[in-house]
């Protein structure tokens, strides 16, 4: 798989660069980020993913959350993919919530949908194998931990709990934790999963968690939450989470912060502690 630089900036004495590059899992061509910190010199350095949120594409978190000068000192790089396949022959809807920029990292399996939206299989199997046949000399594929914002943090929860054996962590932001049962889970798996809702359980962390065989074997969670967020009653709710994962016995601490709402500079603040986090744990 051939991939091109699309851009560069030098940060914190690393390099933020973005690439495209032809998807055969999605059907048409994908763009992301990558951070590569000054120590990727000398030594291959260990990986976060991250996922962002509705309307978002791979540049939001680069540009908005400051997170290079902690990955700097920390020795790890950064990559964060789009949130859907794109395209003017790739499905759309006019609503923010729904298709291009919203794909909710699932496998569509309902037509218009399942041609290009099979945002899990990128995240988990394409990408990767694409960073260790591009970048396998600078980045250390063995070494990964995976995190994200709103509709991102739901990716990064399902993908995180469903790969434990890859993920050594997963770090979530304003996450949707119970995507079966609020308006905008609903509303998209309906149209890419179809209307039985059994199919919809894999995707959906809280009910991930209650399944697990041995709770304690999952990937430790972070877990932040705004309390001036408009959209936590309605749509997030962490305590669902929670729930789940004190039944099951798995590692979760949700850190909930007065007065911060759903924005980047909720994700600004408190981003250098999750990656810090991330990085124990990727034996950093």
């Amino acid at each position: 798989m051939d991939v091109k630089q699309i851009d560069e900036h030098k940060s914190h004495e690393g390099w933020q660069r973005r690439y495209a590059h032809a998807s055969k899992v999605c059907g048409c061509e994908m763009t992301f980020a990558l951070y590569l910190p000054p120590a990727a010199e000398h030594a291959r350095v260990p990986v976060v993913y991250w996922l962002s949120g509705l309307t978002c594409t791979d540049e939001n978190f680069v540009n908005k959350a400051g997170a290079q000068g902690v990955a700097a000192e920390l020795g790890i790089a950064i990559v964060a993919p789009d949130t859907s396949p794109r395209g003017a022959e790739v499905a759309d809807e006019d609503a923010y919530d729904l298709g291009q920029g919203a794909g909710f990292y699932v496998n569509a399996t309902r037509s218009p949908w399942s041609r290009h939206y099979r945002m899990y299989d990128y995240v988990v199997t394409e990408l990767p194998e694409l960073l260790g046949q591009q970048f396998g000399d600078t980045l250390d594929l063995s070494r990964e931990a995976i995190a994200g914002h709103s509709m991102g943090g739901h990716g990064a929860l399902v993908i995180g709990l469903r790969n434990p054996d890859r993920f050594a962590a997963i770090s979530a932001f304003s996450a949707i934790c119970n995507p079966v049962a609020v308006p905008w889970g609903e509303k998209a798996f309906a149209a890419y999963l179809g209307d039985d809702r059994v199919t919809w359980r894999e995707y959906d962390a809280s009910i991930v968690i209650s399944h697990a065989e041995n709770g304690a074997a999952l990937p430790p969670i972070l877990l932040e939450q705004g309390l001036a967020d408009g959209f936590l009653e309605e749509q997030l709710k962490p305590e669902r989470l929670e729930a789940a994962a004190e039944k099951a016995g798995a590692p979760v601490e949700v850190r909930r912060r007065d007065g911060y709402d759903h924005s980047y500079f909720f994700i600004a603040t408190f981003i250098g502690e999750h990656l810090r986090f991330l990085a124990r744990y990727m034996g950093v």
